[in-house]
């Protein structure tokens, strides 16, 4: 049977407001209700959302993010920026350096290991030998939880480059543990490296922004600032709050300086092995088993630069089904929290 497409409407709306939308009885009418709109369109609607569905399903990224990485602005575009990455020793922070490095971008890399920073620059200045000099890539070492120190730091390395284009904060912690077992400790740590930290190294930041009337902010947040995540409720809590923050922010700034909120699902890095427990100062200390399904650091880190270079508000950047579990969870979240049941 056929339904005109008014009629096809308010079938819609009266699905949508029954009561019984949290079971999964609502679940099943909605796939129903899907093949009988289905039979209302022209064939070349069916085509594009057949089409659509499966970059969907097939891609790691949303798909805005997906487009632009085939036809928007190339990385290369960043050549000669100032950027500035926390959390630039390890994990995504590392490799973003690198993508950005291959392109000639001028870096200054901060985190508490002075070390790894300097493994790191010696590594961009490989991938950048035909761009960047030594000068070109300033290791700064900084705790972002040494909020007294945020202001030098910017005026470090103002004295060096003079300018800070682009400040990635990408620095931050995880933690596993179920809510009856997490300290209170705990929580307020998660909250200060992911939240605070940021929070206050773009404070210090933005006035040199605002005098230049241009530049832009990246945080890497999460999907789980999206989505809620069992044994992970102090990072979720965390990267919610930045989701929040920043995007409030992004309201007062204008147009010349932009926000891009970067949210990757799981991807395989260190960051696990370094993750809280429920209890102060304890960490799970274990890597990552090369068998679970999770995105390449390389891969995240050259998507994030793609987002970079396009100023976009916001992208999701995971393999399925986490990616698809997100459109649910955003465009339709009874049905979402239906799926979530049954996962």
């Amino acid at each position: 049977m056929k339904f005109p497409y008014m009629s096809t409407l308010t079938f819609s709306y009266a699905l949508f407001y029954e009561g019984k939308r949290n079971d999964l009885r609502f679940l099943f009418k909605m796939l129903e209700f899907i093949g009988l709109a289905c039979t209302s369109l022209c064939p070349v609607c069916i085509g594009i959302i057949i089409v659509t569905s499966l970059i969907v399903i097939l891609a790691d990224a949303n798909l805005m993010l997906i487009v632009k990485s085939k036809c928007g602005k190339k990385i290369e575009c960043l050549s000669g920026k100032v950027v500035w990455i926390t959390g630039a020793s390890s994990g995504i922070g590392e490799h973003i350096a690198y993508q950005l490095a291959s392109v000639g971008c001028k870096l200054v890399l901060s985190a508490r290991r002075k070390e790894e920073l300097e493994r790191v620059k010696q590594t961009c200045l490989k991938l950048g030998r035909s761009h960047l000099q030594d000068e070109d890539v300033l290791v700064l070492p900084m705790d972002v939880l040494d909020f007294d120190y945020h202001k030098k730091a910017v005026q470090s390395v103002l004295d060096h480059f003079k300018k800070i284009d682009i400040l990635v904060n990408n620095a931050g912690k995880s933690q596993r543990a179920v809510w009856s077992e997490v300290q209170l400790d705990v929580d307020r740590e998660i909250f200060e490296i992911n939240v605070l930290g940021p929070v206050s190294l773009t404070q210090a930041v933005l006035p040199h922004m605002m005098e230049r009337k241009q530049g832009h902010l990246v945080v890497m947040s999460s999907l789980a600032g999206i989505l809620g995540v069992p044994g992970s409720r102090s990072y979720c809590g965390s990267k919610h709050a930045v989701h929040g923050y920043f995007d409030s922010l992004r309201t007062e700034l204008g147009n010349n300086i932009d926000i891009t909120l970067i949210c990757p699902g799981p991807v395989f890095s260190n960051l696990f092995q370094h993750a809280a427990t429920g209890k102060q100062g304890e960490l799970v200390g274990r890597n990552m088993e090369n068998s679970e399904k999770r995105m390449s650091t390389e891969r995240c880190a050259y998507l994030s630069c793609v987002a970079i270079a396009n100023r976009m508000y916001e992208v999701w950047v995971s393999q399925n089904p986490i990616l698809f579990m997100t459109y649910i969870t955003i465009f339709l979240p009874d049905v979402g929290k239906c799926f979530s049941d049954v996962l």
